[in-house]
């Protein structure tokens, strides 16, 4: 069942939320392993008003508990809910100044995530749609996202769900392909 995220999903989700970040994970916490940024996540996602939160999170929970997550906002708001996280970051690293991964005009899907052992059955591309119809519902034409060149399978994914490369952005240290759909 996908349902909108709750403060109490936090031990959950931040794990997940790392899935999706990547090498971003680690840069995050500063350290070659990602799991040791989940106590960052779970911060962000207790908390309303950034890009991280669980205002911003759709779960997909079974009875096993929840095994997969998906968060987005609108990009126009990018740098308003991300800058929490900045200033956070930049206790550590005052020179932090990440490129803006969307902008105005789209839905950003930000951090897609399933649990790798139930990875391959769909639940990904469900929490997808969900947030799609969540965007369209609040008036949003155009859902966009990034994936890492190096991971052709999501690519693919992505355009069997109506994405579009559009182009490319450079984000912390990798190159991405920026997709959209059109959610009219």
């Amino acid at each position: 069942m996908i349902r909108p995220a709750r403060p109490e999903d936090a031990d959950a989700a931040a794990p997940l939320l790392i899935l999706g970040m990547g090498h971003i994970a680690g840069i995050f916490a500063r350290s070659e392993h990602h799991a040791d940024a989940i106590p960052f996540f779970r911060e962000f996602f207790l908390h309303p008003a950034n890009q991280y939160s669980y205002t911003n999170t759709l779960v997909f929970e079974t009875e096993a508990g929840i095994i997969g997550s998906i968060n987005g906002y609108d990009g126009a708001l990018l740098h308003v809910l991300r800058q929490p996280v900045l200033d956070k970051l930049r206790e550590a690293d005052p020179l932090f100044d990440p490129s803006d991964e969307t902008e105005p005009g789209e839905f950003y899907l930000d951090c897609i995530n399933v649990h790798a052992a139930h990875q391959g059955k769909g639940i990904g591309s469900q929490l997808i749609e969900a947030l799609c119809i969540q965007a369209r519902i609040q008036g949003h034409m155009r859902a966009g996202l990034i994936v890492d060149k190096v991971n052709p399978a999501a690519r693919r994914l992505y355009e069997r769900l109506q994405f579009r490369v559009i182009g490319e952005k450079d984000f912390m240290g990798h190159q991405y392909f920026h997709m959209v759909r059109d959610l009219r």
